[in-house]
């Protein structure tokens, strides 16, 4: 197989993983994982692939799951601070749990809440929560996440971080065909160096950005 251009950075890759269905390439440079672009879903196909995410903002599971984001939010600013919830998916419970403790949050999400002017503001935090992974073009996704953070800003991301926890064969991560993108701890160092964020902390659970 030719090597492939990296997507995020745009260096060389070469093949990673040739599992049936999860053809991935590794990145020499930022360290990336990802899928060839041939292999993406369309986006009517990703949208309804979406929509069988059972995502109930009312869920104790679902709850405890965004709770990482939720509570370094609620230690990091005040409720006069405002925030937005990037790719809130079908059940935005980010918003919800941080509305009910008085936050000024709002949603944006590309199938599900796409109203572009809230991509066009400023905000104090954002969060991104299980969406990183996704992203066809995590360069200029990123870039427009660093755009739309105030100076001391911070956005608060979760994702599987792959650190050769298991063979990448074996990972249940790669497994949904709309994980796209994987990153390694490289890979946000990388991304931190890039787009001149003051540091990036990699957590058990979240990963946090500050502009």
């Amino acid at each position: 197989m030719k090597p492939e251009i990296c997507p995020l950075c745009h260096a060389t890759a070469t093949v990673f993983c040739t599992k049936p269905k999860h053809l991935f390439y590794k990145c020499f440079q930022c360290e990336g994982i990802f899928r060839p672009q041939h292999t993406y879903f369309d986006s009517q196909a990703e949208k309804q692939h979406y929509e069988q995410h059972e995502n109930d903002v009312n869920d104790i599971g679902y709850q405890k799951f965004v709770s990482p984001i939720v509570e370094a939010i609620v230690t990091d600013f005040s409720t006069t601070h405002k925030g937005l919830d990037f790719g809130s998916g079908t059940g935005p419970v980010i918003t919800k749990l941080l509305t009910e403790k008085g936050y000024s949050v709002v949603n944006y999400d590309l199938f599900f809440e796409n109203i572009p002017e809230r991509l066009t503001q400023q905000y104090d935090f954002i969060s991104c929560c299980e969406v990183m992974e996704h992203f066809h073009h995590p360069l200029k996704e990123f870039e427009l996440l660093h755009s739309m953070l105030f100076p001391q800003g911070k956005l608060y991301c979760k994702t599987e971080v792959y650190r050769n926890q298991t063979p990448f064969e074996n990972w249940y991560y790669k497994n949904d065909l709309t994980h796209v993108f994987i990153y390694q701890e490289a890979t946000l160092h990388w991304l931190q160096k890039k787009l001149q964020f003051k540091r990036v902390e990699i957590r058990d659970k979240i990963i946090v950005f500050e502009k």
